[in-house]
């Protein structure tokens, strides 16, 4: 079976579905410029649903509000593409699912769409765990291609849960 996925993508995701089966911890991610992407990466394994507890893609703003809780006033004063918007979309998925770990991805993939202030490329994370501070990553990928953006947003997802998991 082929898959949309490149091999050693595919090798990192069985690692840290490993890792999380082997502590107990099961996680559900919070999409809105990568599509769902992540979890489906991680639904590419057979076996992920003793890990994957759920995904959202929430890439409207009434998504994010009405599926995780993110409060209206955090966008309007912030924007969806904030460090407070990906904080809110994280603990909205922890809150809204029986996972561990959420990790939370908002940013704007391109051609279009960025300004000077949130140029295409910005990309914010949010990862969250229970009992745990919860931690905000930013990167400026640039305008290196909708694609490539969100396959970028992609390892970083995956090093936040990954370092979630670590005790």
């Amino acid at each position: 079976m082929s898959s949309a996925f490149s091999e050693s993508l595919l090798r990192r995701a069985e690692a840290l579905l490993a890792l999380y089966r082997g502590k107990g911890l099961m996680l559900a991610t919070a999409e809105s410029c990568t599509g769902g992407l992540v979890a489906g990466l991680l639904t590419e394994i057979a076996g992920s649903s003793d890990v994957v507890e759920r995904g959202f893609v929430t890439y409207s703003n009434e998504a994010k509000i009405d599926c995780l809780g993110v409060p209206e006033a955090t966008i309007i004063g912030f924007g969806a593409v904030s460090s407070e918007t990906a904080r809110a979309m994280a603990k909205g998925a922890l809150a809204h699912s029986r996972a561990d770990v959420a990790v939370a991805i908002t940013g704007i993939a391109g051609p279009g769409g960025g300004s000077a202030a949130k140029p295409v490329g910005l990309v914010h994370f949010g990862c969250a765990r229970k009992e745990r501070p919860l931690v905000h990553r930013v990167r400026r990928f640039g305008a290196i291609g909708r694609d490539q953006v969100r396959a970028a947003a992609i390892h970083v997802a995956l090093d936040l849960l990954f370092e979630a998991a670590e005790d």
